[in-house]
């Protein structure tokens, strides 16, 4: 491979950069980077939101410090796999698979681990705030962002009481936050739930977009108007040295000056043929969006111990969530679309579930929940910007931001160690 134009040194602007994949990541790095100077070109297989930026529950939230493997979650983990419906399923057919990635998750989960977990996802949540804000002005979106806050509801004193360490440690990483210990309470937040949850958490800073997708498109479109090329691309492979990077088309070859891998649930792939072998599986999400009307959702509302959500997308309701680790292959068990709708159906129970349009989308998950970014170890011109799990909108625009510093050879506004490729 020939060096590319690009003995320039990383301070410089006016880079040539290319960006894998188009969802919010990608294309929140792409339109950071062009802001600096550079020419930054995105690259997609599908095009622009096309996988999880297409039909999120919309929320940036920046509340969820608190890692997926958490002390004490593998004695509750047998009694979730034994129901395929539950919160936490695992197909029969893919478990050998997965074996290998639910031993870190298990590792992940011991205290010395969760606690580095947790810290390192307080501050990449700190900066994801103030980079949305920053984000939000500079593209004069706010009119697609809504801020309602968020109700984390319990079912009895016994799950409340259990949940407080976790309150304690937002509230320790600054996040505002009130608890509601009656059905009457949640009520003045959020009528028409069911009394069978008794106590809830309620923060009121949490934000969502009143749809992911045409948020993404939003940002995509100040890109395009920018400058910015889209191309609807598969990116066969990655060829670098240390200090040069190609773009493997199939047809043809391209030599950007650096790239950036933000190919969600698809990275590990490429990320594999630069000789980083990394953790990633994927968490496949499901929900049905149903039409304006639905119910008179004023707050994005958790159902934590059922694993789902109720968020307000264009006015209508989108009810999903749970996790079912089932890697890109298999196909999508809608059944589980349906039994949250259900679900929300008893503890909504003004809710219209007729007209409603499911959808399944792979979420990028490492076995520590916290993303990676960071140079490959083949090159210093290959960043890599994936893994959010279930986050990657929240942390989008913190993403960039991180992304940007490194590609500028500045040092970023957070540690990055916890975040590097090489953590494990």
């Amino acid at each position: 491979m020939g060096k590319v134009a690009a003995t320039k040194t990383s301070s410089q602007a006016g880079m040539t950069i290319a960006v894998i994949g188009a969802g919010i990541v990608g294309v929140s790095c792409g339109l950071r980077l062009q802001s600096l100077g550079h020419q930054v070109t995105i690259y997609d297989r599908k095009g622009l939101a096309a996988e999880a930026s297409a039909g999120n529950a919309g929320a940036f939230a920046f509340s969820e410090i608190i890692p997926l493997a958490t002390p004490g979650m593998m004695r509750k983990a047998p009694k979730w796999l034994l129901d395929p419906m539950g919160p936490l399923s695992i197909p029969p057919r893919y478990a050998l698979q997965l074996a290998p990635w639910l031993l870190r998750f298990w590792r992940a989960s011991w205290r010395d681990r969760h606690a580095a977990s947790m810290a390192a996802q307080a501050a990449l949540m700190g900066l994801g705030r103030a980079a949305l804000e920053r984000q939000i002005s500079a593209t004069d979106g706010e009119f697609l962002i809504q801020r309602d806050g968020q109700l984390l509801l319990f079912e009895g004193a016994r799950e409340y009481q259990a949940s407080l360490p976790a309150w304690q440690a937002r509230g320790q990483a600054g996040i505002r936050y009130d608890l509601l210990q009656t059905p009457d309470e949640i009520a003045e937040v959020q009528p028409g739930l069911s009394r069978q949850f008794t106590h809830a958490g309620y923060t009121p800073d949490w934000m969502n977009t009143v749809d992911p997708k045409t948020w993404c498109e939003f940002l995509a479109g100040q890109f395009l108007a920018r400058g910015g090329r889209v191309e609807v691309q598969d990116v066969k492979a990655l060829c670098a040295d240390r200090v040069s990077v190609a773009l493997d088309l199939g047809s043809h070859r391209v030599t950007p000056d650096r790239v950036v891998l933000a190919a969600g649930a698809w990275s590990h792939q490429l990320a594999r043929g630069l000789g980083d072998a990394l953790p990633l599986e994927t968490e496949r999400g499901y929900n049905t969006t149903l039409p304006a009307g639905a119910f008179d959702l004023r707050t994005h509302v958790t159902f934590g111990s059922h694993g789902f959500v109720a968020s307000r997308i264009n006015g209508g309701v989108r009810i999903g969530g749970a996790v079912e680790l089932g890697g890109l292959k298999l196909p999508p068990n809608f059944k589980r679309a349906e039994v949250l709708l259900k679900k929300a159906c008893r503890f909504m129970p003004g809710l219209d579930s007729t007209g409603g349009t499911q959808w399944m989308g792979f979420r990028p998950s490492m076995p520590d929940s916290l993303p990676v970014i960071g140079a490959s170890s083949a090159s210093e011109a290959v960043i890599y910007a994936f893994g959010h799990g279930h986050l990657g909108l929240t942390q989008s625009a913190a993403t960039a931001e991180l992304v940007a510093d490194l590609v500028m050879a500045r040092t970023p506004e957070i540690p990055l160690a916890a975040l590097s490729p090489q953590r494990f």
